[in-house]
C-alpha cells in the first residue's frame, strides 16, 4: 500500500460505513461485501474480484485497531490540509518546503527559513510515523509477508451443528504460480528491475517539497522483472489457488456462528506464514427440534386426561432413544418441563437440557362415547367459570 493510497482512499466509504462505526459494525459490513463479491459466486466477473480486493484491503486497515487509528490520524494530518506546502514558517513567517523523507525516517536535512532547521526534528517524527507509511515499501518487501485472511460460508443441518461434523471447504485464495514457483519467470530467473533496482517502490515529487511513494509499475512492485514471464501468472509470480479442505466443525456451533481456524487461509509470500481461515456457520431447521442456546427444545401433544389427570408420556429426543416424562395431574397446556443432558454439547463436553412444553390436543371426530362422557363431564363442571378471575382483574378488582 502506498503513502497516496493510505492517504487518499476511503476506506469507510468503501465498507459503506461511518468513520464512528464500531468493530462489530465493520466486520458485518465486510462480511456482506466479501460474501455478495467472492470470486467464487462471481465466476468471470472482474469488477466483482475489484470490489472483493477493495473491501479486503480496507478492512484489513479498520478491522484492525492500531492500523485504524494510524490511518485516522493519517487522514486528519496529511488529508486535510496538515503539512501542505506553502504554510507558515517559523517565526519569520516565511513558507518552507520539505520531502517526506526527511519527516519519516530520512536523513536530517539542513535549516529552513524562518528558524528551525528540519535537521531539528532528528530521527524523533520518522520513529513516530515511519511505520505507518513504509508498510510495504522499500524497507520491508524483502521481509517475510502473511498471507491473506479467508472467509467461507457452510451449511449445516441441525443434527450436524449439534454433534459436529467434517464438511468439505473449497476455497480460492492468491497464492505462488505452481509452474514458476513464484518467481513470473518460466525459467525461474527473473531479472532485478532497473526502475525501482529491486526495491519494488519509487518515489515522485507531489510539488512543494513533497514526495510520495508509490509502487513500481514496471515490476508490480515485485522488484523482480520476469525475462520469460511465465504463462499462468503472466509475470506476476501469483496465480488464483483452488483447493478443497476438510474442516472439522466443533459440536454445539449455532447458526451465524464465526469460527476461527488458524493457518488455513492464504499461503505466506517469502517464507511468511498462512492467513487465517474464518468459517461462517449456517444452520437448517429442524422439523420437530428447536434451540435456545445449549437447550433444545421440542413441543409435545397430550390429551385432556392426561393433562387434568396426570400420567407418562414419551417424548423423542435428537439422535437418541426417547424419553419418559411423567405429566403432573393439573399440568395446563403449554407448561414446560425439563430432560436434563439431553441438549445440544456445551463447549466443555457436557450437555444442556430438552425443554419439552406440553400442548392439550383437542380432538376433531368424537365417537359417540366420547361425546357423552364430555357431555356428562360438563354438566358436572357447570358450575364452575374458568374465566371469572379473568373479568375480575379486567375490572380492577
Amino acid at each position: 500500500m502506498s503513502t497516496k493510497d493510505f492517504i487518499e482512499k476511503d476506506y469507510y466509504k468503501v465498507l459503506g460505513v461511518p468513520k464512528d462505526a464500531t468493530e462489530a459494525e465493520i466486520k458485518k459490513a465486510y462480511r456482506k461485501l466479501a460474501r455478495e463479491n467472492h470470486p467464487d459466486a462471481n465466476a468471470g466477473d472482474p469488477k466483482a474480484e475489484e470490489r472483493f480486493k477493495d473491501a479486503s484491503e480496507a478492512y484489513d486497515v479498520l478491522g484492525d485497531p492500531k492500523r485504524r487509528k494510524e490511518y485516522d490520524e493519517a487522514r486528519a494530518l496529511f488529508g486535510n490540509g496538515g503539512f501542505r506546502p506553502g504554510g507558515a514558517g517559523g517565526p519569520g513567517g516565511g513558507s518552507f518546503n520539505f520531502d517526506l523523507s526527511d519527516l519519516f525516517g530520512g536523513a536530517p536535512g539542513g535549516g529552513g527559513t524562518g528558524g528551525g532547521g528540519a535537521g531539528g526534528f532528528g530521527g524523533g517524527l520518522g520513529d513516530v510515523f515511519g511505520g505507518l507509511f513504509n508498510r510495504g515499501g522499500a524497507g520491508t518487501r524483502t521481509q517475510p509477508r502473511r498471507g491473506q485472511d479467508i472467509e467461507s460460508e457452510v451449511t449445516l443441518s441441525f443434527t450436524e451443528a449439534v454433534d459436529g461434523a467434517t464438511v468439505p471447504l473449497r476455497m480460492s485464495s492468491s497464492a505462488a504460480c505452481k509452474d514458476c514457483s513464484g518467481t513470473g519467470d518460466k525459467n525461474g530467473s527473473p531479472r532485478v528491475c532497473p526502475t525501482c533496482v529491486g526495491t519494488g517502490q519509487v518515489s515522485r515529487g507531489a510539488g512543494g517539497g513533497f514526495s510520495l511513494t508509490d509502487p513500481c509499475v514496471d515490476c508490480k512492485g515485485r522488484g523482480l522483472i520476469a525475462q520469460d514471464p511465465c504463462e499462468t501468472c503472466k509475470g506476476s509470480g501469483r496465480a488464483t489457488s483452488s483447493r478443497t479442505m476438510q474442516v472439522r466443525i466443533p459440536a454445539g456451533v449455532s447458526d451465524g456462528q464465526r469460527i476461527r481456524l488458524r493457518g488455513k487461509g492464504a499461503p505466506g509470500e517469502r517464507g511468511g506464514p498462512n492467513g487465517d481461515l474464518y468459517v461462517v456457520v449456517h444452520v437448517d431447521k429442524h422439523p420437530v427440534f428447536g434451540r435456545k442456546g445449549d437447550n433444545l427444545t421440542v413441543t409435545v401433544p397430550v390429551t385432556f386426561p392426561e393433562a387434568a389427570l396426570g400420567g407418562e408420556v414419551k417424548v423423542p429426543t435428537l439422535g437418541g432413544p426417547p424419553v419418559t416424562l411423567k405429566v403432573p395431574a393439573g399440568t395446563p397446556s403449554g407448561r414446560t418441563m425439563r430432560a436434563r443432558g439431553k441438549g445440544a454439547v456445551r463447549k466443555d463436553g457436557t450437555r444442556g437440557d430438552l425443554l419439552v412444553t406440553v400442548e392439550v390436543t383437542v380432538p376433531g371426530d368424537l365417537n359417540d362415547k366420547a361425546r357423552d362422557s364430555l357431555e356428562s363431564y360438563r354438566d358436572a363442571t357447570a358450575g364452575e367459570d374458568p374465566r371469572a378471575a379473568l373479568f375480575k382483574a379486567a375490572k380492577g378488582e
